[in-house]
């Protein structure tokens, strides 16, 4: 498939295709690919679109759905991380209510959040989640210290991390599960929290390698691909990796372009069709508040990420 000139390029039919969707879409895209901050635009994402959507949904005790994990995908959980996605402001009462409320109702006695009363052992793929939108949410620094502890607490040798280590003893890392801690501690990093920041920071280090030995989705063993899935682009993304997820984490968080990344990147810009956007691939089952876009077709979010990824590798990494 022809490709433009520079694989990192945005026609103005592009950006104004951006511009033009949701309110959420429309910031991110002025501050992440055009460099101009709107904070006034940001504010609109809790009165129109998307955002206001899913704020209407909460019930009086600021949770979502059925609670903290039910039902999958308008859970508390799940409503607060598309939020933090979305880019609703950080100081939200909404979701600094619900953060708060659920700091001070699921806490386990290992220290992390934990879903079920029915269950004593945390999950640490859901914690990673929690961290990445309870930090952005401005979570009580001494409420997360458990939740600090309990994530470090689960890094396998391989540098990694798995949800079924803490329950099931697992002994190799998971990919999922690895880019949502990952995520998780980017989040407490870049909102300002220092408890165990040293030790969060070398946990990431690790588990940012872990992905790279791995080119993103090779087995590290065989060379082959791990799974089809993590080669297709669902939006929203829940607890699920694919390349598109962790190429734009890495994007974001200002990792340093390595090598290994190049064989996914080439990966994301074949899936560009000849307009310039990137397909929705078929969601994940299950109950949501709203559909934000069709799948089969061309899709703003998957559009924006990849020309984030592509902004900031594509040079260095001559694709």
């Amino acid at each position: 498939m022809e490709q433009p000139e520079n694989s990192a390029t945005v026609s103005p039919q592009i950006m104004d295709w951006l511009l033009n969707g949701d309110v959420s879409i429309a910031w991110q895209t002025n501050k992440d690919l055009l460099d101009i901050d709107r904070p006034a635009l940001r504010a609109r994402i809790a009165t129109e679109g998307w955002g206001h959507t899913l704020l209407k949904a909460q019930r009086p005790d600021l949770h979502w759905g059925e609670g903290f994990y039910a039902v999958k995908w308008i859970s508390t959980h799940y409503t607060l991380l598309d939020l933090k996605h979305l880019g609703l402001p950080g100081d939200h009462p909404a979701a600094t209510g619900s953060v708060d409320m659920l700091l001070d109702t699921v806490k386990e006695r290992d220290g992390g959040v934990n879903p079920a009363s029915s269950i004593h052992k945390s999950d640490v793929c859901i914690n990673g989640m929690f961290l990445n939108y309870a930090c952005y949410f401005g979570a009580d620094a001494c409420k997360l210290h458990s939740i600090v502890d309990f994530t470090l607490s689960q890094q396998l040798p391989d540098g990694g991390f798995n949800c079924r280590y803490n329950r099931q003893g697992a002994r190799h890392s998971s990919v999922h599960s690895t880019l949502s801690v990952l995520e998780g501690i980017e989040s407490y990093r870049k909102n300002g929290y220092t408890y165990r920041l040293d030790d969060m920071l070398k946990s990431a280090e690790c588990g940012t390698e872990f992905l790279l030995m791995h080119r993103l989705y090779k087995s590290d063993r065989t060379g082959l691909i791990i799974s089809p899935r993590f080669l297709k682009f669902p939006y929203p993304c829940r607890w699920f990796y694919d390349i598109m997820r962790a190429l734009d984490h890495f994007a974001t968080s200002s990792t340093p372009y390595d090598p290994r990344m190049r064989d996914a990147l080439e990966i994301i810009i074949s899936k560009r069709n000849k307009e310039g956007r990137w397909k929705l691939n078929a969601p994940y089952s299950g109950k949501v508040h709203l559909t934000m876009e069709e799948a089969g077709k061309p899709s703003r979010w998957n559009t924006l990420r990849a020309l984030r990824i592509l902004r900031k590798y594509a040079a260095e990494a001559e694709v």
